[in-house]
């Protein structure tokens, strides 16, 4: 006599076999699409909401200033420390009041300069002594006066190149704090381009974004400061990234860099942005990690601090924001 239950049995078992296998996919699928990065929100900006302002980092503190509070330009500057979570008002700076201007960081000190005072381009430097509290004029940018530009931060030298000076620009420029003197430098490889993202991983400067005569630049670049020279990336376009995801084509992005790794937030494509890229460059791989938790924005500060990353200020249209988000990495994006 048949076992009325053999086939019974047999089908649980297979069953079972299958439901184990779909949840062991589904978990690696799982798996691979938790996204990692937390926004929290820190202590707001103790200065009026503004955007294109300019921020470097030195010696763990964030120092932030400049910039356009819908209406005039700013040249007051502050100082932020990630460990209080609070902001100190420093001296301010002591140029004409502008917007676009650009800064890096060399030999411990802070420098800005150029940018845009609501008439004119402007192409005067300043050094930032943050032990001291003070500012020295150093020599005047020696290319066209400019606002828009992109710069650089490695621990002896600052660059700046690019931006707009009536016309678009692709120039290069290093400034060495050692003899005080800036020197051309071989101009970017890419595009020409005004209000790009520029970001530094494991000593090498990365160019993207901005636009040239109205377009929006899909072009990444690779800077070695070791060599002076330049390599072309993978475009951020589906022709050269079939089947990837990346960032779209935009300007004003903000950037910072931690973990060895570089994240892009924001921006505009003609209408505000607020998605949220991490870059690999061993990879030359981009992840998308979601939404930027403060809303879109543009023209915003971004800054990296040991663990964590930050994002602040910028706008939306013609409003003009005043706080600042951290980014821990390493816990899951909800």
């Amino acid at each position: 006599m048949k076992n009325p239950f053999k086939n019974t049995r047999l089908f649980m078992m297979v069953a079972l076999l299958l439901s184990v296998g779909m949840l062991s996919s589904c978990d690696s699928d799982s798996d691979d699409e938790v996204l990692l990065g937390e926004w929290q929100k820190q202590s707001d900006f103790a200065g009026v909401a503004r955007s294109g302002a300019v921020n470097f980092v030195i010696d763990g503190k964030a120092y932030v200033g400049t910039g356009h509070d819908g209406s005039r330009r700013l040249s007051d500057f502050w100082m932020f420390d990630p460990a209080m979570n609070n902001w100190v008002r420093k001296a301010d700076f002591p140029g004409a009041a502008r917007s676009a201007a650009v800064g890096f960081t060399a030999n411990g000190k802070g420098y800005i300069g150029t940018g845009y005072d609501g008439t004119d381009y402007l192409k005067d430097f300043y050094e930032y002594d943050p032990a001291a509290n003070t500012w020295t004029q150093i020599e005047d940018f020696p290319a066209t006066a400019r606002y828009g530009a992109i710069s650089m931060s490695f621990d002896n030298a600052g660059y700046i190149g690019a931006g707009f000076d009536g016309n678009y620009q692709k120039d290069f420029w290093k400034y060495d704090p050692a003899s005080a003197t800036w020197s051309e430098q071989i101009g970017l490889i890419g595009a020409k381009r005004v209000n790009g993202f520029t970001f530094m991983v494991n000593g090498k400067g990365y160019v993207g974004g901005g636009q040239n005569n109205n377009v929006y630049q899909t072009d990444l670049l690779e800077f070695d400061p070791a060599t002076g020279q330049w390599k072309e990336l993978k475009t951020l376009a589906e022709e050269q990234r079939p089947d990837k995801v990346f960032p779209g084509p935009r300007s004003y992005a903000t950037t910072f860099t931690i973990h060895n790794n570089a994240y892009l937030v924001g921006g505009t494509n003609g209408a505000p942005l607020n998605d949220v890229w991490k870059f690999d460059p061993a990879t030359d791989t981009w992840t998308k990690l979601g939404d930027f938790k403060g809303g879109m924005r543009q023209a915003a500060i971004g800054f990296g601090v040991g663990e964590f990353g930050y994002i602040g200020l910028g706008n939306s249209g013609a409003q003009r924001f005043d706080d600042l988000w951290q980014l821990n990495p390493t816990v899951a994006n909800e």
